[in-house]
């Protein structure tokens, strides 16, 4: 088979969402975007096309594409995260073996420029109905390092929510909390496996500024001087997914709480507000994704409140010597 390889482009964007149907078609992972969501997606301020994306095409039909996601901090090791879809009856070895071969040449390109004095590791996820993807990684050297877990909560059936502690005042998200929420959310996931400092540009662009993003569904606990976020859930709605589905589910994208005021039960009791206030806006079901082996011991937080596993993503890792 002769193909194509070229950068991706932003006008490519609706001939990727077909790879994503056509993928979901037969590997179901519950995941669809439509060209908006991956221009949007893939747009971000970490990704610059030309040099970090590549797609192969047979003539006009795109078939595979591979990201290359850089990190905008990087201590102790630089965690350049990769991206790879391939559309089925187009999976074989030439094309795994370009792709992989890509991502090492390309991260190791793209690492020189961003952080050239910290080691270089690639990390990918496959879902576990992803079995080619899954072979992919591990024929090419990557090691399983950490299970995540998508949750889910039918929003018929949750428990009432507990009281929300009252010396911290409760407020709905609005864009004068944006560099609040961004400290907090640097601060409160610095210790989670994987996880770097935030850009402003970068939050506002995938987070508070992202199109999908529900402020009126977001909540925050203040300090008692307003001048700090103590806990929040912020959440998202992907239409995409409901106009699949058929079901209206609100997405919890960031649910962080102070080291400090931890045990107290207050993630859940926020949780179990939004849920509440979720349910009365119409919405069926909410979801999230949780490192299963979190050092907060989250997925326990959100049984608690109604969440159960749904399906799993197991996180690989490799070391790229630069």
């Amino acid at each position: 088979m002769s193909l194509t390889w070229r950068p991706l482009t932003m006008d490519d964007m609706p001939r990727l969402a077909e790879v994503f149907a056509e993928a979901e078609r037969v590997e179901p992972i519950e995941e669809h975007y439509s060209a908006e969501d991956l221009a949007e997606e893939i747009g971000t301020p970490t990704v610059d096309l030309p040099t970090a994306s590549t797609s192969a095409w047979d003539g006009d039909t795109l078939v595979a594409y591979g990201l290359l996601r850089r990190r905008e901090a990087a201590d102790p090791v630089h965690l350049m995260r990769v991206e790879s879809l391939v559309r089925p009856g187009y999976r074989d070895v030439a094309i795994a073996a370009h792709l992989t071969g890509w991502f090492e040449e390309a991260g190791k390109r793209l690492h020189a420029v961003s952080h050239p004095d910290v080691p270089l590791e690639l990390h990918a996820a496959a879902n576990t109905k992803q079995r080619w993807l899954t072979e992919v990684l591990v024929d090419a050297g990557y090691e399983h390092a950490r299970w995540f877990v998508d949750m889910r909560a039918d929003l018929a059936t949750v428990p009432a929510a507990k009281p929300l502690p009252g010396e911290f005042p409760l407020v709905t998200y609005e864009d004068k909390y944006e560099e609040l929420t961004l400290r907090s959310r640097n601060e409160t996931f610095a210790d989670h496996w994987g996880s770097t400092a935030q850009s402003p540009q970068a939050w506002r662009h995938l987070v508070v500024g992202a199109k999908d993003f529900q402020p009126e569904l977001s909540f925050l606990l203040l300090s008692p001087e307003r001048d700090r976020v103590v806990a929040m859930v912020l959440s998202a709605f992907f239409a995409s997914d409901a106009a699949a589905t058929g079901v209206k589910d609100l997405y919890v994208s960031h649910v962080a709480t102070d080291a400090g005021l931890r045990g107290r039960g207050i993630a859940g009791a926020l949780l179990g507000h939004a849920l509440v206030k979720a349910k009365a806006a119409g919405f069926q079901r909410a979801s999230l994704n949780v490192d299963q082996d979190n050092s907060h011991r989250a997925l326990g937080v959100y049984e608690r409140v109604g969440f159960s596993e749904h399906q799993r993503w197991a996180g690989y890792m490799k070391p790229v010597p630069t």
